[in-house]
């Protein structure tokens, strides 16, 4: 009976929800209606962003319950998640599944090497950054970017 006691006389314990993002909503994310689609598309990086992309939707950062979830497939995405600097091989297909993406949608830039090549700027296999060859509506810096900055770009274009 004693540990019933205690859980009772303890009650609920949750650490507070972290404070809203700042910055505006892309335009584009008001019609989303507070859940989004996320398509992740690795156009050549080193893969230091898609461990901390799967680390934002681990349950520890949960960016699940803010309204963003992961799809296979990019016609059923809202969001494509890019990272990585454009190689020549991957310029046409980041275009192909952007152009698969149904309106509206957006595009966010995941990291030093998608927003402006980062290290890898100048290669011979470097096409060059994600908006030189898609409109990109949100960038999240960082070599690689924190799993909560990733959330809180996600919490931006859901408006949670």
């Amino acid at each position: 009976m004693s540990l019933l006691r205690k859980i009772r006389d303890t009650g609920r314990v949750a650490e507070p929800a972290p404070p809203r993002p700042e910055g505006e909503r892309p335009p584009a994310a008001r019609e989303l209606g507070g859940s989004v689609q996320v398509r992740c598309v690795d156009a050549g990086s080193c893969n230091g962003c898609e461990i901390e992309i799967a680390a934002a939707f681990n349950p520890v950062y949960g960016a699940e319950r803010y309204g963003a979830r992961l799809v296979a497939s990019p016609r059923h995405a809202d969001v494509a998640l890019v990272t990585g600097p454009v190689t020549r091989n991957m310029a046409e297909p980041l275009r192909r599944t952007v152009a698969a993406m149904p309106e509206p949608r957006l595009v966010v830039a995941v990291g030093d090497c998608a927003i402006n090549c980062g290290e890898f700027a100048g290669g011979y296999g470097v096409e060059g950054a994600v908006s030189d060859v898609v409109p990109v509506d949100l960038q999240v810096p960082g070599c690689p970017p924190e799993p909560e900055e990733i959330v809180a770009a996600l919490r931006r274009v859901t408006g949670r």
